[in-house]
């Protein structure tokens, strides 16, 4: 191949769809219960019962960034047998690694002078990042180059769409997005924010509504209106533990624009533990409003 594909195991993807496009994914790790935990490299060998079930029992998980160091000691095997690489990450808004990353480009540049590291920001999260790497990989099956391929995925970029919501607002409420008297009263009333992630890489509440199956009904609606050519499209969804919301949602989808296919996976845990169980969210290529 003419140049190596990494991803992390943020990008939310399984092993079929790692093996079938050659991807490389690195692990994150978190802390649970004061133990280092590395996160499973294909998101159909974590257990999300257990890990959304502590979160729910008050359960505390701490996260971090990927280090230089464990970036060019994943990508200098590639490197050393005659690859390019490209890499696409956690969006920069939430998270460092994109920073760390970059930096390990420029010191494996000075190991490896006729070798590049491209090192893509997604802007994106879960399988919003997964949808990115899978667009890497086939145009590298299409036989472009990667400075090509790179900037065609930032041009899919400008199309990805990542709605989501959340069944408790308190997890929200510890990461920064909302205050905690909002917390507390949504939890109360039952409101249920609307989420996406933005053009800079952040995590923005952008709309309300009155109880679960409103805000399912509404994301729903927004792929409708917002969805490009449905029919060529792998579309995703993602779920906290709640795989009867994460089916009925894909039958609202299903009906509102068939999509080419539509994978139901489990969220996986880095950036799971900032939302919490309950989490919904869709994925898919689309107009900006």
């Amino acid at each position: 191949m003419s140049f190596a594909i990494f991803a992390d195991s943020t990008c939310n993807l399984s092993r079929s769809y790692l093996e079938k496009y050659q991807i490389v994914s690195i692990p994150f790790s978190y802390e649970m219960d004061g133990k280092l935990v590395l996160c499973p490299q294909d998101v159909e060998a974590f257990d999300g019962k257990a890990f959304y079930d502590y979160l729910r029992n008050k359960g505390v998980v701490k996260t971090s960034l990927l280090s230089t160091g464990t970036l060019m000691d994943a990508f200098r095997p590639a490197l050393e047998a005659g690859q390019d690489v490209l890499y696409t990450t956690l969006a920069s808004g939430i998270s460092g690694t994109v920073n760390s990353a970059i930096q390990a480009a420029r010191l494996l540049a000075e190991e490896f002078p006729e070798r590049t590291v491209k090192v893509v920001d997604s802007l994106g999260a879960g399988l919003g990042t997964g949808l990115l790497v899978l667009k890497g990989a086939q145009y590298r099956e299409e036989g472009f180059g990667l400075e090509e391929t790179a900037a065609k995925v930032m041009q899919d970029r400008d199309h990805l769409c990542q709605l989501f919501t959340v069944d408790d607002l308190m997890f929200l409420k510890r990461g920064g997005r909302v205050s905690g008297v909002s917390a507390a009263i949504g939890t109360i009333l039952q409101v249920k924010p609307l989420l996406h992630g933005d053009e800079t890489g952040h995590i923005t509440v952008f709309h309300k509504v009155r109880g679960r199956k409103k805000a399912m009904e509404a994301l729903a609606g927004l792929y409708g209106k917002r969805v490009m050519a449905p029919e060529t499209q792998e579309v995703f969804i993602s779920h906290g533990d709640c795989l009867e919301d994460a089916e009925a949602l894909a039958q609202m989808v299903s009906q509102t624009a068939k999509p080419k296919t539509l994978t139901i996976l489990p969220h996986e845990p880095l950036t799971g533990a900032h939302v919490g169980p309950g989490m919904l969210a869709l994925f898919f290529f689309g107009t900006s409003k």
